[in-house]
């Protein structure tokens, strides 16, 4: 998330009166929810419309977040959190007209069965769940109340953004990093191409039910992370553990957003590198623990911003195409300069 300069935060914070800005907890505990919020103190009651906004990480996109808003016709926008502080609510409130801006932030499965967290989510218009650490979201809100707010969310037809780990947690199935340790660095591509079914390859499904987004492994911070190695393991993961026999993907740069509609067409905007659809075409020839994957014969689509893609048919204006093949770990492209993005 880009920082906020001291000047805006106050500007803002002026604006709407130092009595809007709100702190409430559940209680003492460390564990407790607590709740930030900028804007009319009461809640208003809009008519919002269905939308997905799939951010890629980095700094935030002017032009995502406020089709996000847009979609939410002027309502309560509500920015999801397991760990940090307000930072969206100066932002998100300086950039859009909406009635409020909040952050809750959710740090524990108790805190995720506080009747008073759920109060809050199923009132807002829009859900925005921020960047962090996605095994955060799962540990502590899968299976709670908090999971079955935002689907309920979802299915009423509200909007729903993420990014960076908001963004992982999007699709059906989900890098979870639950193997992960506090200090550990970025899983590699490397590391994943030599054994899939390495600890630290924790995958998870089922955490959030989006519409256009089954059956779908989604990933941020993209080509800039260089993750496409670890990726064609996750779907060979998916596959050869009978998830799916036809899961896909929809990965997304830093800087870079998809802006997706309730038909399963969209929009890519931003000045990253935009989407990457990938669609395995069989299974893998070798994924098992300890041993370099084999898996060949992926297809491609790479879409940059300005462009358009339908995610019920699979196709994309203006992509670049080409496909993936894994022999003994070491990953070739059919683009003639062999590059994989």
């Amino acid at each position: 998330m880009k920082r906020l300069g001291l000047n805006r935060v106050m500007r803002s914070a002026f604006g709407f009166g130092m009595a809007a800005i709100l702190l409430l907890a559940g209680s003492a505990s460390a564990a407790s929810y607590k709740y930030w919020r900028v804007g009319a103190a009461t809640d208003a009651t809009t008519h919002p419309v269905a939308g997905i906004a799939m951010m890629g990480g980095g700094d935030d996109l002017d032009e995502a977040f406020r089709w996000l808003c847009n979609k939410g016709t002027g309502g309560d926008f509500l920015v999801l959190r397991a760990h940090g502080k307000d930072d969206y609510n100066p932002y998100v409130n300086g950039l859009c007209k909406v009635n409020s801006v909040a952050t809750l932030l959710i740090p524990s499965r108790k805190a995720a069965n506080d009747p008073k967290v759920v109060a809050i989510i199923r009132a807002a218009e829009v859900i925005f769940i921020s960047g962090g650490d996605q095994a955060r979201y799962v540990n502590w809100w899968k299976g709670t109340p908090v999971q079955e707010a935002i689907n309920a969310h979802v299915a009423a037809g509200k909007p729903l953004g993420g990014t960076s780990a908001g963004l992982a947690v999007q699709g059906e199935f989900a890098y979870g990093a639950l193997g992960d340790k506090p200090h550990d660095k970025d899983l590699r591509s490397s590391d994943v191409l030599a054994n899939p079914y390495l600890d630290r390859v924790t995958l998870v499904r089922g955490f959030l039910k989006v519409p256009q987004l089954e059956n779908l492994l989604t990933d941020s911070h993209f080509a800039k992370r260089d993750r496409m190695g670890r990726t064609l393991g996750f779907l060979a993961r998916i596959l050869q553990d009978g998830w799916s026999s036809s899961p896909r993907e929809v990965a997304i740069d830093e800087k870079s957003a998809v802006l997706l509609e309730p038909d399963g067409t969209a929009t890519v905007v931003g000045t990253g590198r935009g989407a990457y659809m990938i669609r395995p075409t069989g299974v893998p020839a070798m994924c098992e623990r300890g041993k370099r994957l084999t898996f060949t014969n992926v297809t491609v689509l790479h879409v940059a911003a300005g462009h358009t893609l339908n995610l019920g048919e699979w196709t994309a204006s203006g992509a670049v195409s080409y496909s993936l093949s894994v022999d003994a770990g070491m990953v070739t492209s059919t683009q003639a300069d062999g590059s994989l993005y």
